[in-house]
């Protein structure tokens, strides 16, 4: 059996006074697409804070394929519920923002990654500018800036939060078809149960502050996953099973 990609170690975080996250243990494998769920203030961005190496655990490590990355920022992608895209940038040049901060761009690098794009049904859209770009469109461009600075793990935090609940659907549908094509290693947090239940392998159920994991849930849903899927019996089940843990739900 081999090694999981991502391992999370008795990892904890305070800040002064405050406990935001309790000892957590969790064990990723690769290819595997993970969501986190739970109340808001739980310790779900501080988590991705730490695994990102942004923050230094209070306690514990994170280990990447078996190394430890405790504490060091640039080892996975990382994307916000905001898009951040320059404005002054083209889709494209945006897309190889991380190239540009690290030095230059080379031919290669726009090469990849405008064929990225293309594949990704961005090919039309590689000279637009964020102002004449829809909401959907521009989370794909900073998902393809996130793919390219580390198409290996990338931590997704809310990307879909603030686009409407079509267009998020849409988007839902796109995100598991790329990553279905490069089966990178995805932690998703959302408080949306639904998306959780569709994009997932498992989902991660973690309680109020102190954060803790209450629970790790499979979702025994096929792949490839279309819309259909959201009125299956699998998937209102571990649905209501969810809200029952956050809610804290007995009757």
């Amino acid at each position: 059996m081999s090694s999981p990609k991502i391992v999370l170690e008795d990892v904890s975080q305070r800040f002064g006074s405050t406990q935001a996250l309790a000892a957590t243990s969790l064990s990723v494998a690769a290819g595997e697409f993970v969501c986190v769920v739970g109340p808001s203030g739980c310790g779900k961005t501080t988590l991705f804070n730490v695994l990102s190496g942004l923050l230094k655990p209070s306690s514990g490590r994170v280990l990447i394929d078996g190394a430890d990355v405790t504490g060091k920022p640039g080892q996975v992608g990382y994307m916000l519920q905001k898009d951040l895209l320059v404005p002054s940038l083209s889709a494209l040049e945006n897309i190889t923002l991380g190239a540009r901060l690290q030095g230059r761009v080379t031919r290669a690098q726009r090469h990849a990654a405008a064929e990225m794009a293309r594949r990704y049904g961005l090919g039309d859209f590689l000279d637009h500018f964020p102002h004449a770009m829809s909401g959907g469109m521009r989370q794909r461009v900073a998902l393809m800036r996130t793919m390219a600075f580390a198409k290996d793990v990338m931590l997704l935090d809310e990307p879909f939060g603030a686009l409407d609940s079509q267009t998020r659907l849409t988007m839902q549908s796109w995100l598991l078809s790329v990553w279905q094509e490069t089966r990178s290693t995805v932690l998703f947090i959302t408080h949306d149960i639904d998306e959780a239940v569709f994009l997932a392998d498992r989902v991660v159920v973690m309680s109020p502050r102190p954060g803790r994991i209450s629970e790790i849930l499979d979702v025994d849903l096929p792949r490839p996953r279309g819309i259909d899927v959201l009125t299956e019996t699998s998937f209102t089940d571990t649905k209501r099973h969810i809200l029952d843990l956050i809610y804290a739900r007995t009757d």
